[in-house]
Parts: structure tokens; sequence; C-alpha cells
């Protein structure tokens, strides 16, 4: 049975930084490429940030800088490292793995974490 399991969400005043992790069990993780996505109310989900089985990254423009994803092929885990949060990156935030790449498609979604950036 495939999990994806992403823990580290929470309540972040603006400016402040939060580490997403996800935790990966059933599929031979080093081979599949790694992504997080978010999903604000009212507005489709979009890609944060991907990671490939090789390491070479990718993010949208508007965490580019501010956001870094890393991977952890021996403890099957992938990280989003968040700094600068602002307001607009509130959401929920999913993990997913793909054998195709990261430009998908994608195999297998965790249930999200919630992250509110707010004073």
């Amino acid at each position: 049975q495939v999990q994806l399991v992403e823990s580290g969400g929470g309540l972040v005043q603006p400016g402040g930084s939060l580490k997403l992790s996800c935790a990966a069990s059933g599929i031979i993780f080093r081979i599949y490429s790694m992504s997080w996505y978010r999903q604000a109310p009212g507005k489709q989900r979009e890609l944060v940030a991907g990671i490939t089985s090789g390491g070479s990254t990718n993010y949208a423009t508007s965490v580019k800088g501010r956001f870094t994803i890393s991977r952890d092929n021996a403890k099957n885990t992938v990280y989003l490292q968040m700094n600068s949060l602002k307001p607009e990156d509130t959401a929920v935030y999913y993990c997913a793995a793909g054998a195709a790449g990261v430009a998908g498609p994608y195999d297998y979604w965790g249930q999200g974490t919630q992250v509110t950036v707010s004073s």
C-alpha cells in the first residue's frame, strides 16, 4: 500500500518560515520524481516545486528564491523549506510522486497539510 504523509504545516506570521515533510512508503522512492502542489480556497491547484530522481529542481515563479525543495532517499522523504512566507502562500500543500517525471502525470498524492500565513 502506497502512502505519502505530509507534515509540518501550521500557522505562521508573514516573513516567517516553515519546513514541510512528506514521508513515502510502498514505493521505490529513489526512482520517483516528487513535487509539492498547493491549493488555496477558490483557486486551482498549482505546482509549487518539483525534484527529479536525479535531484534537478524547478519552482513556480511566485516562490523562486524563497522556497527550497530537497529529498533524502535514505529516509524516503521530500522536504519543502519555505522562507519569507506571505499571506498569499496560504493553502493546503500536497506532495505527489510520479514515475514519469516532474511534468507528470502523478501516480500518488498525499492527504495535504494546511499552511496559514497570517498576523
